[in-house]
């Protein structure tokens, strides 16, 4: 490598660099803004900067001629629904619910730290959920009023607001056996005569400041949205990276707020309305990772004959449990919950979700430990891509043993103007020995939608968090080789001993590939491809910096990937007899000569074509030129 192209490489990384730092610095101060601004008015947004709407419920509260007026005074209460799954309390303020936990999990710091405390999902502290309802006189916001809980035992509950002539709100729970669902109804009772026979709607306002559980703030953010799925549609999010906002003019069957490994989801029977969605970036070691708020309309008989009949969902982003919660909804529609795990882009995610996940599933239910069940789902994929990739390196080997007679093309056309000429008979060379140049891409076509697969899988596979395996204690977040107490821009605070591998065995693999490709090359087209060379040494480089954040387990898969690549690639290498491929190589090129009709095809039959539109080109103008003078 000349010292130029020293140069210019070093420029390009340095300028690369300095970009990302410039990016990467910008993006960290905008989200400490946010961050300062969000936590300096989230006691003006809970206390002080109420809607309209509740403003005037809240003035109606107070007033003795509220038909509710008794129940604007008491004392906040807790009713608690268990089961094996989960643990939900209830406040007779508002009627709503203020905290879940699930009795099956716990947060990373609990689980470094050996404590047996179930992971807290969802508190008031956070969160709220509050009902407003239009009536003749003023809107009537449940969250100013106390409800008394009736007929309650361990999984049912009845929050009931009586009105001075005996009107009745009741709001309905049922906590689902062994199951993370909740039922949910709002009933009325003799309330059409202070609603209007126009109300057909009840609005809901809910919003949640989510924690973080995991070990690490960037990779649990990046996989943390709020989610929306449209009726009869795909689920949609709000962006991950971003503070965003979104109103929906569709119907929505349910909206999630969506950590990586966890959610909760608020669905109606009916489709919502008039949904109005936001996602708030927080800053890093502020315990939390953003702030979600929900407007939505939903369905209501002023009558009462009918109940406003929704589901809430809190538990573990599982896509087989999730999946098969549509047997037991409410609606009559599927909800689909399974959306809410991110398997990919179409191609990506149909590998994902007929391929990976039933594979996954199989050597899970084995009882293996999630390092050997992500080793299997490799070889597997090893196997299934070996036939494609020995006829790739085939192809390669069969260049390899031709370069010679190649080498001969490249000095009968020396010249840059004869480069059209020079590549024809390259290729009429391959063609006349049976040789095709594009037969090494097939496999890097197969291995790409299955890496990006992969690249979508592990990360949302809960099965693998908190599941150790070597020295990896937690496979769905970064390993440590070495960390310290100090951020260090584009490192963090660690160094990842599965990224480190993965990254050594990328650059293994590349050289090797390399190799290869110098091989079958002539002097001209290895000179070219120094720059790509240089570039693909230089990509684990990039890789470290971009993956040392990311979790264990997919950096372990790339690893075990890469090197089962370059051992297949030293094997055929090691069992190919070059001597013996190059007389096959020959009896075709016999065969092929003895039939005058045989017509290239392919590339070179392409290549061929443009040289003699380029030869009639180059005669037109000699031919413009001699008319000229």
């Amino acid at each position: 490598m000349d010292k130029n192209t020293i140069i210019g490489l070093v420029l390009m990384a340095a300028t690369l660099i300095g970009f990302s730092w410039y990016n990467t610095n910008q993006q960290r101060e905008l989200q400490q803004i946010e961050s300062t601004q969000s936590a300096t008015t989230q006691q003006t947004d809970q206390e002080q900067q109420i809607s309209a709407r509740e403003a005037l419920a809240q003035k109606a509260a107070a007033d003795s001629a509220d038909i509710f007026f008794a129940a604007t005074q008491g004392k906040n209460t807790q009713v608690v629904l268990r089961n094996n799954k989960v643990n939900i309390k209830i406040d007779t303020k508002g009627g709503a619910i203020s905290e879940v936990r699930l009795n099956e999990y716990k947060s990373y710091k609990d689980f470094s730290e050996n404590r047996e405390n179930p992971l807290l999902l969802y508190n008031a502290k956070d969160a709220g959920l509050n009902f407003t309802l239009d009536t003749k006189e003023n809107p009537l916001s449940f969250k100013d009023y106390y409800f008394t809980p009736v007929h309650a035992t361990d999984s049912t509950v009845t929050m009931r607001l009586t009105g001075k002539g005996g009107e009745t709100i009741d709001l309905e729970y049922k906590l689902l056996a062994d199951n993370y669902l909740v039922n949910f109804a709002i009933r009325t009772q003799g309330m059409q005569k202070y609603i209007p026979a126009a109300t057909k709607s009840i609005q809901i306002n809910w919003h949640d400041r989510v924690a973080q559980h995991e070990k690490g703030f960037y990779f649990e953010n990046m996989y943390s949205t709020l989610t929306y799925k449209l009726h009869d549609d795909d689920a949609e999010h709000l962006s991950e990276a971003e503070t965003a906002q979104e109103s929906i003019t569709g119907n929505v069957d349910w909206i999630a707020f969506k950590n990586q490994y966890f959610s909760a989801v608020l669905m109606g029977a009916e489709s919502l309305t008039n949904v109005d969605l936001k996602s708030e970036q927080l800053a890093e070691n502020c315990g939390y990772l953003k702030k979600y708020t929900a407007q939505a309309t939903a369905n209501f008989d002023p009558t009462g004959a009918k109940a406003s009949q929704f589901q809430f969902y809190f538990g573990p982003n599982n896509y087989r449990l999730l999946q098969s919660m549509d047997d037991y909804k409410v609606s009559s529609f599927d909800n689909d919950l399974q959306e809410l795990v991110y398997l990919g882009w179409p191609i990506v995610k149909w590998i994902n979700r007929y391929f990976t996940l039933y594979v996954f599933d199989f050597f899970t239910r084995m009882g293996l430990p999630m390092g050997i069940v992500l080793l299997l789902i490799t070889l597997l994929l090893r196997v299934i891509v070996y036939a494609p990739t020995k006829k790739s390196y085939l192809s390669s080997a069969k260049m390899r043993v031709l370069k010679p007679k190649v080498d001969e093309i490249a000095a009968k056309y020396p010249k840059q103007e004869d480069a059209m000429k020079r590549q024809q008979e390259m290729m009429s060379l391959y063609s006349q020995y049976g040789v095709s140049p594009m037969g090494g891409c097939l496999p890097m076509l197969i291995q790409m939608p299955i890496w990006i697969a992969m690249f979508n899988f592990v990360p949302n596979a809960i099965e693998l968090r908190q599941q150790s395996f070597l020295w990896a204690e937690d496979l769905s977040t970064y390993d440590s080789l070495l960390s310290w107490d100090y951020e260090i821009w584009g490192l963090g605070n660690h160094i990842s001993l599965f990224c480190l591998l993965f990254c050594a065995t990328n650059l293994l693999y590349s050289y090797m590939t390399m190799r290869q490709q110098r091989e079958t090359m002539s002097g001209e087209q290895a000179q070219q491809m120094k720059m790509m060379q240089w570039m693909m040494m230089l990509m684990p480089l990039f890789f470290f910096f971009m993956f040392n954040k990311y979790s264990a387990g997919l950096n372990y898969y790339y690893f075990i990937s890469l090197l089962f690549s370059a051992l297949t690639m030293w094997f055929l290498r090691r069992t190919t007899d070059d001597k013996k491929l190059l007389a096959k190589l020959e009896a075709n090129y016999e065969a092929n000569k003895n039939n005058p009709n045989k017509k290239a095809s392919g590339l070179a039959a392409r290549l061929e074509a443009l040289q003699k539109q380029q030869e009639e080109l180059m005669k037109m103008r000699e031919a413009t030129r001699n008319n000229r003078k």
